[in-house]
């Protein structure tokens, strides 16, 4: 089951990617992770920004929207680690940062949803 999410992850974050590209976005870094804490998905620039980006992905809707998975708890842990990743990276520059989230239904056309500036 685990390989099966990691890879449905992965099929995921590659779409993310290349639809953040297409929307302007320069893609900083891919699943930065820090120590056991966890993982930051994409770290991406966006116009002035520093963006961390969230993204879940699901097969259906069986179990909800891929949204549904992301709680207070995750949340938390994502910005713990956007402040690890701010104070390891001392050349960033940016008018602002923020926190961004990618849901991708994985059908034979993706379904993407994406919700800027949730935190």
């Amino acid at each position: 089951m685990k390989q099966q999410n990691s890879s449905k992850g992965k099929a995921g974050e590659a779409i993310a990617v290349n639809y953040l590209q297409k929307l302007g976005f320069k893609i900083l870094e891919k699943n930065w992770r820090y120590s056991r804490l966890g993982e930051i998905d994409i770290i991406a620039e966006d116009n002035n920004a520093l963006v961390f980006i969230e993204v879940k992905s699901r097969t259906s809707h069986q179990f909800g929207h891929p949204f549904e998975s992301v709680d207070e708890k995750k949340l938390g842990k994502i910005k713990r680690l956007a402040e690890i990743y701010l104070t390891q990276k001392t050349n960033t520059n940016y008018d602002s940062c923020r926190f961004d989230l990618v849901g991708i239904l994985l059908k034979e056309k993706p379904e993407i949803t994406y919700l800027k500036n949730i935190y």
